[in-house]
């Protein structure tokens, strides 16, 4: 079953660079066997971002602080089983580090693990456990999860699947805290048997509630001992596919926002294909729609949608055949995928809030948005459109923040201006040859300047529109001339100095079949393995127009492959690393990386990553954990001063069936299944913590 399941995915025998012929069909619609969407003729390298505020910074401390996240009376606890087996590795591997020096989160790097182990594996000293796993109930009425009764009524009211970004918001006491979790995509093929089981409007319905974000109660008796969930806490909330959002900014209201269903242009279902965020300084939740385009059946003619990967083909997910707003060939219709690829504010503390579509941050393939405050006070965000060839932006908004005024600043991202990013080299081009080799000066390194598509309230694009702009920002970052990237997905500024540092995950197109070469911010043909930007605004100011870069990894398996970057640290002395995607700070100051895609790369299961920044250390690259089989490592969370450490395991076992899992995380910690049972690999938020 599962090889022609496998010959009948479009990217079977083509993955570079991604594990699973299974996540290209399902998270992204088979994007790297499609044309590429920019074929614009910009130049293809040069800048990034900076800023100085960040979610770390806000929570680091254990305490919410001015974001007072007020927590209701706690219910009864639904904490999922511990986890022990398989979970610890204690050897030092093949890098060096601080192999167990003091502090909170002192470990030895684990060596590196194959590719075809099923195990949650972390450092000598340390333990792991689920928090809350795909399908667990969480209201006092949710029905216990039942892989073989499933419905969408019991599912949107269920954790649901494909956990990836993360928070948690702690209570000065550290006893209570409120989670927020994005849920991207699904995998039908894991979820229901191939006979039998929900009709297929009910498999749509439940894949829809499957979708969104949940924010769930936490608690602990202190903070030495590990979260378990709330069931029934009055917090507790699910946002789905079907969940009404409101559109707020110029965009709102506009005709390219009115459907059949909303000729107001101003009310949007659901949020689908949602990847990262951020926290604002005001406690609110930015979350960003990615992979939109794939959920989608349109006419696929016209310039717009080709630059979007909007198609004619038949999606994936097939909801085109049960609801028709997802068929955008249909008169009434063909402004639907207009209303998806926004930033989302959500308010966790008030779960009977309608959270909103920020047009004013441009419509792309977000794979997320960090918040900065400016010194002038203004809100600044930074966001990444995980494309291959595609840029980098920055929003600056017109209103300044009030301190304690939380109905204002809830209006920040409202309005503004939009940035897309140019890179410019230091080097001689000739010296940038598509190797990696480093140019003569040592490093990749460079400036850039932020181009305006909104300013003042007007466009700064000749021949479009403001309304035209925040919907069709692709195409006007290509006239202004932005620079193409390989892939920036997260985003984040260093609590301490201020600089930026982005993750570009892969571009495995760079330099073939006509595409565009290698330039110093993207410097390899047939990028596989990715590499990390750090920025610093001019002057340090988040709002500037200027900014220098230079590329802090070049990342792969330093012992395969020579073309490979860490910062100037030795390069026998690190942890192999590969297609960096999500990242964090910790209270020392250090950048951790989570990966999404080394499986197909370096032969090993993706992992999260501490990086050092600072002195002869800058550039030591040293692993953490490991993901089980197939999985992907997302949102991680470093609560340094505790410690421990939060991750999203997403897409375990993504390459099995329903009747042959290839995983059985994290519920294999339970035992085996009884005989008949059919057990499923459940996409799970994981605590890590210290036991010695």
């Amino acid at each position: 079953m599962v090889e022609r399941m496998r010959r009948s995915l479009p990217m079977a025998g083509l993955t570079r660079g991604k594990r699973s012929p299974v996540t290209c069909q399902f998270k992204c619609a088979n994007a790297c066997s499609r044309p590429v969407c920019n074929d614009s003729p910009n130049e293809y390298f040069r800048d990034i971002v900076s800023a100085g505020f960040s979610r770390r910074r806000l929570l680091g401390a254990g305490a919410v602080g001015a974001m007072a996240v007020t927590l209701a009376a706690c219910g009864s606890s639904g904490a999922a089983p511990a986890g022990s087996l398989g979970s610890a590795a204690a050897g030092t591997g093949s890098a060096g580090g601080s192999g167990g020096a003091a502090g909170p989160l002192a470990f030895s790097p684990i060596s590196p693990v194959d590719k075809s182990v099923d195990a949650f594996t972390v450092p000598g000293g340390y333990d792991w456990r689920p928090i809350l796993r795909w399908g667990d109930p969480l209201f006092a009425d949710s029905p216990e999860f039942d892989l073989h009764t499933q419905s969408a009524k019991a599912q949107a009211r269920q954790f649901g699947y494909n956990n990836d970004y993360l928070e948690i918001l702690r209570t000065k006491d550290g006893r209570k805290a409120l989670l927020y979790c994005n849920h991207e995509y699904v995998n039908p093929d894991l979820m229901f048997p191939d006979t039998g089981g929900p009709s297929q409007a009910e498999r749509h319905a439940i894949a829809k509630a499957a979708h969104g974000g949940s924010v769930v109660e936490l608690e602990r008796a202190s903070a030495d001992e590990p979260w378990a969930y709330v069931r029934g806490g009055k917090l507790n909330r699910r946002i789905t596919a079907d969940t009404e959002f409101e559109l707020t900014g110029a965009a709102a209201g506009t005709d390219l926002m009115k459907t059949a269903d909303d000729p107001s242009g101003r009310r949007v279902r659901g949020m689908i294909g949602n990847c990262a965020g951020g926290t604002t300084p005001w406690g609110t939740i930015l979350s960003g729609e990615e992979n939109f385009d794939g959920y989608f059946r349109a006419a696929g003619t016209c310039p717009e949608e080709k630059r979007y990967g909007l198609d004619s083909e038949e999606t994936s997910n097939g909801w085109e055949k049960t609801d028709r707003r997802f068929d955008a060939r249909q008169d009434g219709f063909r402004n639907e995928p207009n209303r998806f690829g926004y930033i989302v504010e959500i308010d966790p503390n008030d779960p009977a809030s309608t959270p909103v579509k920020h047009t004013a941050l441009g419509r792309m393939k977000h794979e997320g948005a960090t918040v900065a405050l400016a010194r002038n006070g203004k809100t600044v965000a930074y966001m990444g459109d995980d494309e291959r060839f595609d840029y980098l932006y920055k929003f600056v908004s017109k209103r300044k923040h009030r301190e304690g005024d939380r109905a204002h600043n809830k209006t920040l991202l409202t309005e503004g201006d939009l940035y897309a990013a140019r890179f410019q080299g230091d080097s001689d081009p000739t010296q940038i040859d598509g190797s990696g080799k480093l140019p003569s000066d040592g490093t990749f390194d460079g400036s850039g300047t932020w181009l305006p598509l909104i300013k003042n309230g007007k466009s700064a694009v000749p021949g479009m529109s403001v309304e035209q702009v925040l919907v069709f920002t692709r195409m006007a970052a290509d006239k202004a001339g932005a620079t193409k990237m390989d892939r920036c997905e997260d985003v984040e500024p260093h609590p301490k100095t201020g600089r930026v540092y982005v993750a570009c995950t892969n571009n495995t197109k760079r330099g073939t079949d006509g595409k565009p070469g290698a330039d110093e911010a993207n410097p390899r043909h047939e990028n596989r393995d990715g590499h990390v930007v750090e920025i610093e605004e001019a002057g340090g100011d988040a709002t500037a127009g200027k900014f220098r870069w230079n590329l802090l990894l070049v990342c792969g398996d330093p012992a395969t492959n020579d073309a490979t970057y860490f910062g100037g640290y030795p390069a026998d002395k690190v942890s192999a690393i590969s297609c960096p995607d999500n990242l964090a700070f910790d209270r020392s100051g250090n950048l951790w990386i989570s990966t999404d895609g080394a499986p197909g790369t370096i032969g090993y299961n993706d992992g999260l990553f501490r990086v050092s920044l600072d002195g002869d250390r800058r550039g030591l690259v040293e692993q953490f954990l490991a993901v089980p089989r197939e999985a992907e490592t997302c949102g991680p969370l470093i609560h340094e001063e505790e410690g421990n450490v939060f991750v999203a395991v997403q897409h375990p076992g993504e390459d099995g069936s329903f009747a042959e899992p290839h995983s059985l995380f994290p519920d294999y910690v339970t035992g085996a299944p009884k005989p008949g049972q059919v057990a499923a690999p459940r996409p799970s938020v994981v605590q890590v913590f210290r036991t010695a």
